[in-house]
């Protein structure tokens, strides 16, 4: 211990952000916005964080975020989302506009990539601190008045940040959520139970995001650019990628969307995974904050992971901003409440729209019962405009009403 502390570098910050993925860069960047001194620490290089190709919609509200922020300009790429969503049941199309019909602009075609580089643009451009392939990552002192975060970088030498805050943005496999010790955190999981097979490709987006419904199982087609397209098709919860050659893909895309004359193109990345959801409660240990997937994993279905993880920023930095600026301690203490309530809120929305979904497709799994109830949900949707407007400001991320009580799964 004592040789590590003659051979330390250390400095102070005000906060120590780690994860330069899009919940991080957010904090970073409307903390710089502030005024707030922090250093961004990244495990991975500048260029994999900029290529890790995710989530592609920012919802409404958080564009009208970045809008109050003056970013909106700077860091959202893509075009305006018509706020069209097209569901195709057995081959049927149906329409449903996803817009809330609120004042304001409305959400961005923007996938995470553009969304990333974007913000390390601005910030660097800032004069912020961002720090590539740091390993060995360790946090000390979390409940006291000045946590300090060590690091070794890529030249081997050690050091030591101290803080006043930590925000931990480095997702479900960081390592801040595991520094904070074992009985403080509860974790609410599922398993969907169901596989996704993704496949991004060089081929013509869709008109409108497209969800179809089939007893061949699910499928959805996304646009992830002016060329390119994100696919999802159901599989069996281990299905390897390896078990999908481009042919079987493409049989298995224009038969479950309907679409028999469907480009194909080169496809430039798949993978498969389980559906999964997860929550931690608190989000907030110490002095140590937890931001987007190191708090929170949802099913991919609306959309909400990335926009969860925005919400989160967005407060933690108005947060630390009112503490620093007016002394006032609001926002931390109540940063872990605040968030979940609208995480149990996209949860459930996400998880309604995940079994709709896919049991009133192939009802193998959920049986003819469960089909049905899924497929009059859809009809509800289809056919009375309060659902309607109902699923769209879910869609949106419409606020959730303030009086209603605040879940905490305690």
């Amino acid at each position: 211990m004592q040789e590590r502390e003659l051979t330390e570098e250390s400095e102070p910050t005000t906060v120590v952000v780690i994860g330069a993925g899009p919940a991080g860069l957010t904090v970073a960047n409307l903390l710089r916005r502030c005024g707030i001194d922090c250093i961004v620490l990244e495990r991975r290089s500048r260029e994999y964080v900029a290529q890790r190709q995710r989530a592609g919609i920012v919802e409404s509200r958080a564009v009208r975020m970045f809008e109050s922020w003056g970013l909106a300009d700077q860091v959202l790429g893509g075009p305006p989302h018509d706020g069209i969503l097209e569901f195709r049941v057995d081959g049927e199309s149906h329409l449903v506009d996803d817009s809330d019909g609120s004042a304001g602009p409305g959400a961005r075609l923007c996938p995470q990539q553009v969304l990333v580089q974007k913000l390390t643009t601005v910030h660097l451009a800032d004069g912020g601190d961002l720090r590539y392939e740091v390993a060995d990552v360790s946090l000390h002192d979390l409940t006291g008045d000045r946590p300090t975060v060590r690091y070794r970088s890529t030249d081997g030498t050690l050091h030591a940040i101290t803080c006043d805050f930590i925000a931990g943005c480095d997702g479900d496999h960081g390592v801040t959520r595991t520094a904070v010790p074992d009985g403080v955190l509860t974790a609410h999981a599922l398993d969907h139970g169901i596989g996704w097979l993704t496949v991004l490709a060089d081929a013509p987006p869709p008109a409108h995001p497209l969800l179809a419904i089939s007893p061949h199982g699910f499928a959805a087609h996304f646009p992830r650019g002016p060329h390119s397209s994100r696919y999802y098709l159901q599989c069996p919860p281990d299905d390897h990628p390896d078990a999908w050659p481009d042919h079987r893909v493409w049989d298995a895309l224009r038969t479950r969307l309907a679409d028999p004359a469907l480009t194909a193109g080169p496809i430039t990345d798949r993978e498969s995974f389980r559906l999964r959801s997860l929550v931690h409660d608190p989000m907030q240990y110490g002095r140590l904050f937890l931001v987007g997937d190191a708090a929170h994993i949802v099913s991919p279905m609306g959309g909400k992971g990335m926009n969860l993880a925005l919400y989160d920023a967005d407060l933690f930095a108005r947060a630390v901003r009112d503490h620093i600026r007016d002394h006032d301690d609001t926002g931390l203490r109540s940063y872990s409440q605040r968030c979940l309530r609208r995480v149990w809120n996209d949860q459930e929305f996400s998880h309604w729209l995940t079994r709709t979904v896919h049991d009133a497709g192939d009802d193998t799994a959920s049986g003819a019962f469960l089909r049905n109830l899924a497929l009059a949900r859809l009809d509800r949707l289809f056919t009375s405009p309060t659902v309607a407007q109902a699923f769209a400001e879910l869609m949106t991320g419409l606020e959730p009403p303030q009086h209603r009580p605040v879940p905490t799964g305690r």
